[in-house]
């Protein structure tokens, strides 16, 4: 018998369900856009690490320089430039914390004990003037990190207010706010800056204030951009019929819409920040002592880098671990929050 001939029993087929209620059911809940944004963020790995040492980091720089005896601007002569040394981890070779150093003819010495501090424990070493590298890397990331916050915070305000007033209002306001721009762009931004911590005292106020400076300019920029494109939209029509004031447009309707690519700016904003202090205090225009940031103690660890290395592996580790987080971070908020980043 051939296939055609062959009879397909009706006891095969099963009457589908028709009743609208059970066929129409949504069972997954529905997501707003946040939630949504937060779902593909944790599916960056990489972000989601980035945000967890991040944590971790802020926790220390905020616990560190409690975690021991000693004060970040306490001196003293005589442990001066000695190597890490850590308790627990002292008698295990191949860890660099035993307290031992090594002379040009390779012979190895215990600094501790020739300098007659047996009995202390430095983490990470000290310094020239012999305070502790531990407290001071920690303080120092503290400083840097609220220099650059509030560097950013500044920057998105200014930036978001010029910006959307700019790209709203257009014409001739648009024409003499542009023009404003591009003279502040057409200045160095270095020369500005230098100028301004010259003018002021070095202090974190004056850096963060030579920092926000020109800094604004990128957010205004972007957020222009983006003003222009949904002014003209149906939304803001509507609003603009029904009587809604030019404040309140911005306000309620274009700035929600603009909130994923200001977190985004922000976010690539604070590396930035994070290393134009450092490259600032590089160069003798950053904190003053006793104060520390790590670009302070790069610089200094920078001067006896052959000698004592340590000095600055510390926090330049710590400085480049924090601007790779915030840019991981920040790749992955633009992924998550960009609509058009879909899976």
């Amino acid at each position: 018998m051939s296939k055609q001939d062959e009879k397909i029993s009706k006891d095969l087929f099963q009457p589908a369900d028709l009743d609208s209620s059970v066929s129409e059911k949504i069972s997954k809940p529905s997501l707003n856009y946040w939630q949504d944004a937060w779902l593909r963020v944790k599916k960056n790995k990489a972000a989601i690490v980035s945000i967890v040492v991040l944590f971790l980091l802020a926790i220390l720089a905020i616990a560190g320089p409690f975690l021991n005896d000693y004060d970040y601007k306490e001196q003293n002569a005589k442990h001066s430039n000695l190597p890490p040394r850590v308790e627990a981890l002292e008698n295990i070779s191949w860890l660099p914390f035993d307290g031992t150093l090594t002379k040009k003819n390779g012979e190895v010495y215990d600094a501790y004990e020739l300098k007659g501090a047996s009995d202390a424990y430095y983490w990470f070493g000290t310094d020239s003037l012999g305070r502790d590298i531990f407290t001071r890397v920690w303080k120092g990331t503290q400083v840097s990190l609220y220099i650059a916050l509030l560097a950013a915070f500044i920057d998105m305000i200014i930036g978001v207010a010029y910006g959307a007033i700019s790209g709203y209002y257009g014409g001739r306001v648009d024409t003499i706010m542009q023009r404003i721009i591009e003279i502040l762009v057409g200045i160095p931004n270095l020369v500005v800056v230098i100028l301004m911590i010259i003018i002021l005292k070095p202090g974190i106020i004056s850096i963060t204030i030579a920092l926000t400076i020109t800094g604004w300019v990128g957010m205004a920029r972007v957020v222009r951009g983006q003003v222009l494109k949904y002014k003209n939209q149906e939304f803001v029509l509507a609003s603009r019929t029904l009587g809604a004031n030019d404040r309140k447009i911005i306000i309620k309707h274009l700035l929600p819409n603009l909130v994923g690519v200001i977190i985004i700016n922000t976010m690539f904003t604070i590396p930035s920040a994070i290393f134009f202090e450092a490259f600032l205090s590089f160069i003798g225009l950053g904190l003053q002592d006793p104060l520390a940031s790590l670009g302070t103690l790069i610089d200094d660890g920078f001067k006896t880098l052959r000698l004592y290395p340590y000095q600055m592996i510390f926090p330049a580790i710590i400085i480049s671990t924090i601007m790779i987080c915030f840019n991981m971070i920040a790749d992955g908020l633009r992924d998550a929050l960009d609509p058009k980043m879909r899976d």
